[in-house]
């Protein structure tokens, strides 16, 4: 299987951990606070809704597949090239659904309020705990003064890391791509769940997704990513986002973030079971991946372990 970057004609590669993770395929990024996904099977993932198809335009509206994006870094740090991600949340209650407000700081110390949509939204914005579960993404709404909320829902105890991911349409930064982060705490009896072995299948509500090809630290290699059910091959993937289907990556240990594509743009209900992907992840290790697709209505998100060497 192979992976992208966000894609866009003015950038090229995302860096994981400092380095470009580069894909040639364009996946979706994001929705509304409401159109989110989450680890099947968990308490805290989210309620996924329909979204528009943007995919194919530039990057004042979304990704051309095929293209490559600017440099995000790897997603660690709360600022970049003068742009900062603020909040006042350090702590969030366990159990139960929580919104957590943020901003993002420009260069001039004003909140930025104009940005560029990615992939069919304005900020994409991700919540992972330190062990790599329960995977959120969500799509948060804007207030007129520049705060963002995003509805996440129930987190188990533990250090969770944030990402918000996006694109301003003005200032210095105008067309760049950025993945910035914090991390909140959830107070309570922290389980650990050890990362599950290195596999190229998954199993979500009933459809298996299985990964074909290798992926090696700082080299490019083609990828398939093939969904199927009872057996039998999916024909019936519905747009997300702008495409077929939307895939996450984090680095165990570090949680380094990687935002990768599909290459084909969705065009109809009729898409899969192949989805081509071209991935370099410059970083070796294990990655945990979260790929989300769509049917019938519903979003769906699988997950595995991919080991790079």
């Amino acid at each position: 299987m192979s992976f992208s970057s966000r894609l866009s004609p003015r950038r090229r590669s995302l860096a994981a951990s400092g380095t470009a993770v580069v894909l040639a395929v364009t996946l979706a990024a994001c929705g509304s606070s409401k159109d989110s996904g989450s680890m099947p099977g968990m308490d805290h993932g989210s309620k996924p809704s329909a979204s528009a198809s943007s995919a194919g335009m530039d990057h004042n509206h979304g990704s051309m597949p095929g293209m490559d994006h600017g440099n995000m870094g790897d997603g660690l740090a709360d600022a970049k090239d003068g742009y900062k991600l603020t909040s006042t949340a350090t702590e969030l209650p366990a159990g139960k659904e929580a919104a957590y407000t943020f901003r993002i700081a420009g260069p001039d110390g004003k909140p930025v309020t104009g940005f560029a949509e990615e992939q069919t939204k304005r900020m994409h914005f991700y919540a992972i705990r330190s062990d790599l579960t329960g995977f959120q993404h969500l799509h948060p709404t804007m207030a007129a003064d520049g705060t963002w909320t995003a509805d996440l829902a129930a987190l188990e105890p533990g250090t969770w890391r944030t990402y918000a991911s996006f694109t301003p349409d003005s200032g210095p930064g105008k067309g760049e791509d950025f993945v910035l982060s914090r991390t909140v705490t959830v107070p309570g009896d922290a389980q650990q769940t050890p990362l599950p072995k290195a596999t190229d299948t998954a199993e979500a509500d009933g459809y298996t997704v299985t990964l074909k090809g290798m992926a090696m630290a700082g080299m490019a290699h083609p990828m398939t990513v093939s969904i199927g059910k009872d057996g039998k091959p999916v024909t019936d993937l519905q747009p997300y986002l702008g495409t077929y289907a939307h895939l996450t990556a984090f680095h165990e240990g570090d949680q380094t973030f990687a935002h990768l594509h599909p290459e084909t743009e969705a065009k109809g209900d009729n898409g899969g079971p192949d989805l081509a992907f071209r991935a370099m992840l410059p970083k070796a290790g294990n990655w945990r991946l979260f790929l989300q697709f769509r049917t019938g209505g519903k979003l769906h998100t699988a997950a595995l372990t991919l080991s790079v060497g």
